[in-house]
């Protein structure tokens, strides 16, 4: 997919990415929500909001949700469901103590210094705050490791290793590096489905080029094939990691 892409390279698949991939993290999101106690009339931030179906989300249980993104086309797509400012997660532009939860959903990991990132979180959250964070589980924990493990062969690359917070207890432990306590923690199954080749094609390969589309089609196909269903769809079943905790 778009592993490493900056601001810009977010930008250019903000479209791609809502249709594609947008709503995938929900069960990730549905612990967050239950572990922050987040409900009616709870101020929360979500870190790296992407095109924002978590605001919509929070919206809809009645809280009151503000984005941030640092990629201005995905700022711009989430700004239909709630206030979103263009930043990064070192450095939010708001007052101390403006929320009650921060929430960074696969996220955080995109930050120079995740501990940087959650001590910037907890200056902005109130204190006894919580901060939630969900992102995908080690690479062998989930069912798209074996497509792109198949399409980095096909490539001649190496792929991407797993970073610090991906392993069990890796979040939690960065967590702890910034000062955090934390209190809840887990696994969850996020499965991601293509109801058909090309939209399975479109969505590993997010924001390379129609050449590559082409040129890679039957490698992501082939290597999909223990995930296709009887209609012709497929489901990865993957998994993401949390963790919880609170501030002083």
């Amino acid at each position: 997919m778009v592993d490493g892409a900056d601001a810009a390279g977010w930008s250019e698949v903000a479209a791609g990415w809502s249709a594609l991939w947008g709503s995938f993290a929900a069960p990730a999101q549905d612990k967050l929500i239950a572990r922050c106690g987040i409900g009616s009339g709870t101020r929360v931030l979500d870190v790296g909001c992407g095109s924002g179906e978590f605001l919509a989300r929070l919206r809809a249980i009645g809280a009151e949700p503000v984005g941030a993104d640092p990629a201005p086309a995905m700022a711009a797509a989430a700004s239909v469901h709630a206030p979103v400012v263009e930043a990064d997660a070192e450095h939010l532009p708001f007052d101390a103590g403006r929320f009650d939860v921060v929430t960074a959903v696969n996220a955080l990991q995109f930050a120079d210094d995740t501990v940087g990132a959650l001590r910037e979180f907890a200056r902005v959250v109130v204190p006894g705050g919580r901060i939630g964070i969900a992102n995908w589980a080690e690479a062998a924990r989930s069912d798209i490791d074996v497509i792109e493990r198949a399409v980095a062969e096909a490539l001649d690359e190496e792929q991407h290793p797993d970073g610090p917070l991906r392993p069990a207890g890796g979040i939690e432990d960065t967590m702890m590096d910034a000062g955090l306590e934390v209190v809840a923690s887990g696994i969850v199954a996020t499965p991601w489905r293509a109801g058909d080749d090309t939209t399975l094609v479109r969505g590993i390969l997010l924001g390379e080029d129609a050449a590559t589309l082409t040129e890679l089609h039957g490698v992501v196909v082939a290597a999909a094939a223990p995930f296709r269903g009887a209609d012709g769809g497929y489901v990865l079943r993957n998994h993401f990691r949390w963790a919880v905790a609170v501030t002083d």
